[in-house]
């Protein structure tokens, strides 16, 4: 789609589509593409990928409108449906600023032999924007000019250092995921809800896993059937497909070599080799995310600090099974102060009132999983052994049947790298996960 810049707004166009996005006050609304022929001088900056949403990453700085400007495919799920990882973004401010290098794809429709976009030009009315009354002249004179200066100096300085931070989290964390016709946020199971599957794509999310929800609100806002185009439900987490055959037959190594071994007739991979599509999807919810040390345990909806859902699908022939595991920090009110190397947790409330917020998280678990095994993965001893005793302590007042609680001393087990060790747990509990069973 082409990015264009008029006088007071941002246009994006794809096809008989367009986007409109006011320079002034950054609202938003959805026109047909002709409608570019009422902007004034719309001069096209280049191409872009997709609309992310809206930004204020300070109060004394613009709106900025976040654009994908460049993906990766990451890979193609059962149903062709492609997956693409956010590898850059464009920022524009939403003011009478001018945007500053965005380097984005030239159009060749618009920049046909041209390197860099033209200036806009001064519109004839401008004119009357730049006339100052008396008053406002006098103002600006009374405003000694180095102070001014000196302002907007450290106004750009601050605008660099957040807007840097913000292109880093996008392109150093490979982080953001999207699909323009499979629903990441939602897993195989919970796709198999026929009652969503006529509504568009970004109407059908799990709205824990709808990351830039927040950012495009104004967009939904308009609640009409033309956003559904604009609308691109982001995910924040991991996704990697690969493709792999299984040869049930594979002769080793010394047959092969033998010449006692006849050479096999070579038969057609799909009948005998299948292909397996094996694919895995790690979703953050946008509920309680923040900064290790720094968020910690559950809040007073039941949300915990940081989690993700993780779901693990294999593709062969026409079938697609998947299994689902969830982790989050402890769900009762604790946290660590301080970045030093593992700082001592502190329990913030007491049994009673920590309760019903415990229960609140695991009733919304227990609603959307029906049966949930916890493994508790903190120390046994030492600093961390305060958050599991109170975790513990609240597992057994809940009383609920339908959870399992165990406990496995990660750090104690896999000291050294030696995560091999995990064999220990899930030999353990390998009963429950075969009754657990998965999504077919």
């Amino acid at each position: 789609m082409e990015l264009f810049q008029a006088k007071d707004e941002y246009i994006l166009q794809s096809g008989d589509r367009a986007l409109w996005c006011s320079r002034k006050d950054g609202s938003m609304a959805v026109r047909p593409a002709t409608d570019l022929l009422l902007a004034w001088n719309p001069v096209c900056m280049g191409l872009v990928e997709g609309v992310i949403g809206k930004i204020q990453l300070h109060t004394d700085l613009p709106l900025g409108l976040v654009l994908i400007r460049q993906k990766a495919l990451v890979g193609q799920l059962p149903g062709n449906h492609q997956v693409y990882k956010i590898t850059k973004i464009a920022v524009i401010p939403l003011s009478d600023e001018e945007p500053q290098e965005l380097e984005l794809e030239l159009c060749k429709k618009h920049h046909f032999g041209i390197d860099k976009p033209e200036k806009l030009a001064q519109s004839p009315d401008e004119s009357k924007f730049l006339m100052k009354t008396l008053s406002q002249i006098k103002s600006n004179v009374s405003v000694p000019i180095k102070k001014k200066v000196k302002e907007n100096k450290e106004k750009e300085r601050l605008e660099r250092r957040l807007l840097d931070e913000l292109y880093k989290i996008f392109m150093d964390s490979d982080s953001f995921y999207y699909s323009m016709t499979y629903d990441l946020t939602n897993s195989v199971q919970r796709q198999g809800d026929a009652e969503k599957s006529s509504l568009p794509l970004w109407k059908q999310v799990d709205d824990r896993f709808f990351w830039n929800k927040h950012m495009i609100q104004d967009l939904i806002d308009l609640q009409v059937p033309e956003v559904d185009f604009w609308v691109i439900p982001i995910i924040q987490g991991f996704v990697q497909v690969e493709e792999l055959v299984v040869n049930y037959n594979e002769t080793s190594d010394e047959e092969r070599s033998s010449p006692e071994t006849p050479p096999k007739e070579v038969i057609c991979v799909d009948d005998i080799h299948p292909r397996f599509t094996v694919a895995l999807i790690s979703r953050r919810s946008r509920h309680r995310a923040g900064m290790r040390y720094k968020r910690r345990g559950v809040d007073t909806d039941g949300h915990v600090a940081n989690y993700v859902e993780t779901e693990q699908l294999i593709h062969v022939h026409s079938h697609t099974l998947s299994f689902v595991q969830t982790r989050g920090s402890v769900p009762v009110f604790w946290s660590q102060a301080g970045y030093r190397y593992n700082p001592r947790p502190l329990i913030e409330k007491g049994q009673k009132d920590t309760m019903p917020y415990f229960a609140a998280h695991f009733e919304k678990q227990l609603k959307l999983y029906t049966k949930q095994v916890i493994i508790n993965l903190v120390d046994q001893n030492g600093r961390e052994k305060i958050i599991g005793d109170t975790f513990l302590k609240q597992v057994l007042l809940y009383n609920n049947p339908n959870l399992t609680y165990v406990s496995f001393d990660f750090h104690e087990h896999c000291r050294g790298m030696k995560f091999e060790n995990v064999q220990i747990l899930t030999d353990a509990i390998s009963d429950i996960i075969t009754d657990m069973k998965w999504a077919w």
